[in-house]
């Protein structure tokens, strides 16, 4: 049977960490404690932390007992990363903490694939947990009190996530789907390309489609990177104008490296590249008043870019897509690249999108392997459909 992770720090929280033990297995899960209090060596855990510590690159004397705790507790995420990594019988990780164990469990949890199960209680739960989640599937539960003791309020919060964690373990799924399974990227606009699409490639296809919020790309990508995709369609590239104009839905500067580093069968696009995504009306720069606003929704407004961003968004995504050594197709929707770009539209301005144009078709590096392919449609006309389906099936034959 796999077994159940629960991790922590041995030196402080040896009772909740053992506590929580004792649940997980009343619910039939078998266990394994993981001790990764960085101070001094902890009695009760089934993995000390000096065994932990040993997995740094450059061994426990890197880990344990450093004044400086913080960094501490970032040699010891490398060396629980490592471990885990390791280890062949993982069925789920439970990690229970401050924000110190937080961060340090959370980064171990990250570089497990999708599908494990990892579930942190946590006293941080309840504010911004993105920096901790990241593209994962990572469950945060809120402690509600301080997991310092027990008491009524935490035998109960840390029995819930006990359980939780057990059931998951006890309970995973195989992926099911096709064995050709292809992720897709799409916004709002251009939602109607990605639906055309999926109705013929689902025939052949598991299609996974990631929402272009910044850590949607990222979640492709990860599951790229760890060999689960048979080939990107990736439409959808509009986290390019938020890194570069800080808009809340923005992609790191990693955007594109699971295709340069895997190799991967990639059709790209320009999909929803005329907008830089803000939060509420009110959260948009100062800077950017005066310039053409839309407000999609009370949490979301949308800037149109300009002919001289643009420029910089088709150097930036041009310089990507020039390092891949797969099989790669990058369609020009030539009459438009959102919804909203589009005769009569509010972010019509075909002077814009040709500096974007422009800007690619004079970056490109022609190659065996890469091709830039002009189509004289919108990217939502069924006739742009048409050719991302005939150009992603010459390379992905």
């Amino acid at each position: 049977m796999n077994k159940l992770y629960i991790i922590g720090t041995f030196d402080t929280k040896r009772d909740e960490l053992l506590y929580a033990k004792q649940v997980a297995e009343e619910a039939g899960a078998e266990t394994v404690t993981v001790d990764v209090g960085t101070r001094e060596a902890s009695p009760g855990a089934d993995v000390p932390a000096s065994t932990v510590a040993a997995c740094h690159p450059d061994g426990a004397g890197s880990v344990l007992g450093l004044f400086d705790r913080g960094a501490a507790v970032t040699a010891m995420a490398k060396a629980l990363s490592i471990y885990l990594a390791k280890q062949e019988n993982i069925g789920g990780v439970l990690g229970l903490g401050g924000s110190g164990n937080t961060a340090l469990a959370t980064e171990a949890m990250r570089s497990l694939p999708i599908g494990v199960p990892k579930l942190m209680l946590s006293t941080v739960a309840s504010g911004n947990t993105a920096p901790y989640m990241g593209p994962n599937d990572i469950a945060m539960m809120y402690s509600v009190v301080d997991i310092a003791g027990l008491n009524a309020i935490s035998r109960t919060v840390i029995a819930n996530a006990a359980n939780a964690a057990a059931g998951m373990a006890l309970n995973q799924r195989e992926r099911s789907g096709s064995s050709r399974p292809l992720g897709m990227t799409m916004f709002g606009v251009t939602t109607d390309c990605v639906t055309q699409l999926r109705a013929v490639l689902e025939e052949t296809h598991d299609i996974c489609v990631f929402h272009a919020t910044g850590v949607g790309g990222q979640s492709m990508e990860k599951l790229a990177d760890s060999g689960y995709f048979t080939g990107l369609l990736d439409i959808t590239t509009t986290e390019i104008p938020d890194l570069l104009y800080g808009g809340v839905f923005a992609a790191t500067e990693d955007r594109f490296g699971a295709a340069i580093r895997t190799g991967l069968p990639y059709l790209g696009s320009v999909g929803a590249c005329d907008m830089v995504n803000f939060a509420a009306r009110d959260t948009v720069p100062e800077k950017f008043e005066g310039r053409n606003l839309y407000v999609h929704n009370a949490n979301v407004t949308l800037m149109r870019t300009t002919e001289a961003e643009n420029r910089e968004i088709g150097r930036f995504i041009v310089s990507r897509i020039n390092r891949m050594e797969g099989p790669v197709r990058f369609l020009l929707p030539l009459r438009g690249v959102s919804a909203l770009d589009a005769p009569d539209m509010p972010f019509h301005d075909p002077h814009a999108d040709a500096a974007l144009f422009e800007e690619i078709r004079a970056g490109w590096r022609e190659a065996p392997n890469r091709r830039l392919v002009e189509v004289d449609a919108h990217i939502n006309d069924p006739a742009f459909a048409d050719a991302v389906i005939e150009n992603f099936n010459s390379i992905s034959a």
